[in-house]
């Protein structure tokens, strides 16, 4: 296994250095600084004389997550708003986890980042759609990877009878996601009921419906 994610981490590495998406950094590090009311394309940087190695370090995904919503799995990010040293390095990782028989990552895109995921245990069914509507899909195993291109639709569901999870790596400090059912369903303002009952070819009730099922939950 940890040959396995070794070689993950190279293959990694190969993409990020040859597809990098964010910008390269002019500078050794640049860890991120939420806090500033400076707005850049990335966060200002931090003094160098306050970085610490706390600002690098980061084990959020060291252990399975809590699956508590209707799809069945979910995703713990590493990005930079967790690890403000990957600020400007166009790197990034989550852990995904997929409750048994049918947890599902529903389709999803992510506009900033390439993505390729690792399956650390389990089976999992993955795919995504080109944009000639072509569906690329197989069943992946315990030490297999998969990748999705940048910006394409994609989707992972369990198939088998046990937790599955995997570790995704992006080559962006901050990919971002798109989750279809959810972007048009729950927008704030929400999607106007004519458009999404035009486009899925149902009618107004359906979509007060289908919107109820994405509505925040009440504490």
């Amino acid at each position: 296994m940890v040959t396995n994610i070794f070689a993950f981490l190279i293959i990694f590495a190969g993409i990020s250095s040859t597809v990098a998406n964010d910008p390269s950094p002019l500078q050794d590090i640049c860890v991120a600084l939420p806090s500033s009311e400076v707005k850049v394309n990335g966060f200002p940087c931090k003094d160098d004389a306050k970085v610490t190695a706390g600002d690098f370090t980061f084990g959020g995904i060291a252990e399975a997550g809590l699956i508590n919503n209707s799809f069945g799995s979910v995703v713990n990010t590493a990005n930079v708003l967790q690890i403000p040293g990957l600020n400007t390095l166009g790197v990034s990782l989550a852990r995904i986890d997929f409750a048994p028989d049918g947890g599902l990552n529903p389709p999803h895109t992510h506009p900033r980042a390439t993505e390729i995921i690792f399956v650390l245990q389990g089976e999992l069914e993955v795919g995504f759609i080109t944009t000639a509507n072509k569906l690329i899909s197989t069943t992946i195993h315990t030490g297999q990877i998969f990748l999705f291109p940048k910006g394409l639709v994609h989707f992972q569901k369990n198939n088998g009878n046990k937790l599955t999870s995997v570790i995704s790596a992006f080559n962006s400090q901050l990919p971002g996601t798109q989750v279809i059912p959810t972007t048009l369903f729950a927008a704030t303002p929400p999607v106007p009921d004519d458009v999404l009952a035009k486009t899925f070819q149902i009618d107004d009730k359906e979509v007060d419906k289908i919107k109820l099922k994405f509505a925040p939950k009440k504490p």
